[in-house]
């Protein structure tokens, strides 16, 4: 039987509807590994794992995304529309613009900000700097944290095409024009395969350097140490 897709090699009705989506597939498999229970990996195309199990009895997946805007597009575009994925939520990491900001915060994304033309190449959307998540998503993320006790900020973070910018201080002006507390690279295009394909999106952000302060974690750390955003995005089991 052949798959749907050249990237993804799970069938239908191997993933879930709603999948948690971390940047890197190593903590994809982190996830699986110390979350899950009855996981099965559903994808190893490129490395970049997927896994869907159980978490309190109750269905999800979690899958890699890779860097950047073209390759989430891909594994989300795939997602929505040859799995019957209903939710993406990205987990990723994320640089603060805020000095009030430290290493570990959680950040939940209400508006993503960016230069990209993503959204004009993929859909002809010449007029829209900003995408937006799911409110509902938002909602149920937000009484996740709530009922964890764990803290979050809300706000408008900036997904950049590029990571290592000639003019450094280029963030100061994004961060003044457009109310960014932070930048990520993919959450814009995610936002934006949401609304056309009339699913739901959300992006919850721990913060792994600080452009203001110049502080930062270990590789070690991104990969394993994020487990708040981790358990507030996995009460969306379903």
């Amino acid at each position: 039987m052949s798959v749907p897709t050249p990237h993804i090699e799970a069938k239908k009705g191997d993933i879930a509807k709603t999948v948690l989506m971390p940047g890197d597939p190593l903590r994809a498999k982190f996830i699986a590994d110390t979350y899950l229970e009855n996981v099965k990996r559903f994808n190893t195309v490129r490395n970049m794992f997927g896994y869907t199990g159980t978490y309190k009895g109750k269905r999800i997946s979690v899958m890699g995304s890779g860097m950047g805007m073209p390759s989430i597009g891909i594994y989300s575009y795939e997602l929505y529309n040859f799995y019957d994925v209903e939710n993406i939520v990205r987990v990723g990491s994320c640089g603060a613009y805020d000095a009030a900001l430290k290493l570990y915060d959680v950040l939940l994304t209400t508006r993503a900000y960016s230069e990209s033309s993503y959204a004009k190449t993929q859909s002809g959307d010449y007029d829209d700097a900003y995408t937006y998540p799911s409110d509902a998503l938002n909602a149920k993320l937000e009484a996740s944290a709530q009922a964890l006790k764990i803290p979050i900020t809300k706000g408008t973070i900036h997904s950049s095409d590029v990571f290592y910018r000639e003019n450094f201080d280029d963030f100061k002006t994004i961060r003044d024009e457009h109310g960014a507390i932070a930048v990520e690279m993919e959450a814009f295009a995610l936002f934006h395969n949401a609304r056309i394909t009339h699913k739901h999106a959300a992006c919850l952000l721990t913060v792994s350097d600080s452009l203001v302060t110049k502080e930062a974690t270990s590789s070690e750390a991104r990969q394993n140490a994020f487990t708040k955003m981790m358990e507030i995005a996995l009460s969306l089991a379903e």
